[in-house]
């Protein structure tokens, strides 16, 4: 997908086939319910999750695969790990079939319980 010029997230969600919007829906429910206190904008042609105006989670519906944008570096060092069996770059886990929800809930559940000091 060309980045998105939605003005908002649910016209972002409004712009993918029935599959892919499911998938990127569950995504976003699960930062609505892990993230208390964050703010949901869009920025980059993305849904992304800010606290104090800084991003820390986002995530994309690409052509081929469903991007998850992590960006607290000390997250992801402590799930390294689990996210070495994923296809990962530096901030990017990218899921080519479904993601993997549980890891998501995971993640969003230690972006969530720190600081958010640690920023890529």
């Amino acid at each position: 997908m060309v980045q998105s010029k939605a003005p908002d997230v649910a016209a972002y969600l409004a712009e993918f086939p029935q599959d892919r919007r499911e998938a990127l829906t569950r995504l976003r429910d699960l930062c609505l319910q892990e993230l208390p206190g964050f703010t949901e904008v869009m920025a980059y042609g993305m849904p992304v999750y800010e606290r104090d105006g800084t991003g820390e989670v986002a995530f994309a519906g690409q052509k081929q695969y469903i991007s998850f944008y992590l960006l607290r570096s000390d997250v992801r060092a402590a799930f390294a790990d689990r996210l070495a069996s994923h296809d990962m770059g530096k901030g990017c886990l990218r899921f080519r079939k479904e993601p993997d929800y549980e890891l998501v809930r995971d993640l969003l559940r230690a972006t969530a319980s720190g600081d958010g000091a640690v920023i890529c």
